[in-house]
Formats: C-alpha cells, sequence, structure tokens
C-alpha cells in the first residue's frame, strides 16, 4: 500500500488547482455531493470525532437566504456558484464518540469541558474541510473557498437552535478561468520549515 499518486493526480489537487472566482453555469448534483462527502469523511480526526457539518446551498432560496450574510467582495462569486457548502462544526460531536470511536467506552468523557471540546471541534472541523476541498478536486470539481461573511449571522440562518458553528464556506462546481488570479507566491520549504 506504499505507493504515490501520480504526477497527474497531484496537478488536479495542487499544483493547477486554482481558487475559483468565476463558474460556468453548469450544476453540480445532488449525487456529487454526496460523492465528496464520501471520500472527505475518510480523512483523520482526532478520536475518529468527525465534528465537520455541511449545509449545501443550491437552490435559489437558500442563496438568498445566504446573501444578506456576504461579503460585498463574496456576494457575486458565490451567488453564481452552483453550490456552496457552508463548513461548519458541531460544539456537541461528542455525543456521537461512542459510535465514532468504539474501542474505547469511555472516550466521550475526553470532550465533557466544553473548552476542551470546542478547540476540538474548531480543529478537526478544519482539518476536515480541507479533505472537502481535496474530495471535491479529486472528483472533478473546482472550489472557491472563503472567509468574508457574518458567521453569526449564517449560524442563526442555517443552524438555528444547534451548538453548529460555521467556519469557512466553499464554492464548488465548475470553475471560468477567466476568473482566476495569478498564483500568488508561496514560503519556500527553508522559510516556513524546520528539521530538528
Amino acid at each position: 500500500m506504499h505507493r504515490a499518486v501520480n504526477d497527474e493526480a497531484l496537478d488536479i489537487l495542487f499544483r493547477e488547482a486554482r481558487t475559483q472566482n468565476k463558474w460556468q453555469d453548469k450544476p453540480v448534483s445532488t449525487a456529487l455531493l454526496m460523492a465528496v462527502y464520501d471520500l472527505m469523511r475518510l480523512g483523520p480526526t482526532s478520536a475518529n470525532i468527525s465534528p465537520a457539518r455541511i449545509a449545501f446551498v443550491v437552490s435559489d432560496a437558500a442563496k438568498k437566504r445566504l446573501e444578506p450574510f456576504l461579503s460585498e467582495g463574496n456576494r457575486a462569486k458565490t451567488m453564481s456558484a452552483p453550490a456552496t457548502a457552508i463548513i461548519a462544526y458541531d460544539l456537541e460531536f461528542a455525543r456521537h464518540v461512542p459510535k465514532l470511536f468504539p474501542h474505547a467506552p469511555g472516550a466521550k468523557d475526553w470532550f465533557a469541558d466544553p473548552k476542551v471540546a470546542e478547540v476540538a471541534a474548531f480543529r478537526n472541523g478544519t482539518l476536515q474541510g480541507a479533505y472537502f476541498i481535496m474530495a471535491a478536486r479529486a472528483l472533478g470539481l473546482d472550489c472557491g473557498p472563503m472567509s468574508g461573511f457574518d458567521n453569526a449571522g449564517v449560524d442563526r440562518e442555517f443552524f438555528p437552535g444547534r451548538k453548529i458553528k460555521s467556519n469557512f464556506l466553499c464554492s464548488v462546481g465548475y470553475g471560468d478561468s477567466s476568473g482566476v488570479f495569478a498564483r500568488s507566491p508561496r514560503l519556500s520549504f527553508d522559510e516556513a520549515c524546520e528539521i530538528l
């Protein structure tokens, strides 16, 4: 099982993949969104807690609900995307731990302190959001991840009465290359890493 993906896969996932700002008028099927989730959920999280929750904004009615909470710079591109995922995390994820981590019967208690649970939910939900981007790219979708929205407003609108908090948005679909910016610089290995 020790094998690397080929160069084409690396191009799709990283080297040629870009943040999208314009979209083709082409829908994304529910089946494809489900397939993205089925891949992303396989990525590792602490004690398999899997706190990510996703609301897929697809219908015109749902887009109108999201629109008032978007920053001006994100509004047009989000409204034109075929689907936008609200990547969120569940502060009450621990209720699922007995199912998700059954070989450690007391694991649910590891997250009894709300502060510990919040840190774990945010960290692992963010990891799952990154897995979402990779899964979407692997299945042929382009992504436009973003912050720049009113988190509290989105939480009230889409997760009322639940302890679910939005983290970031990720539009998905088929990108229009005319909206892609030149790639910004990245830090070199020596600038960002050390081997100890």
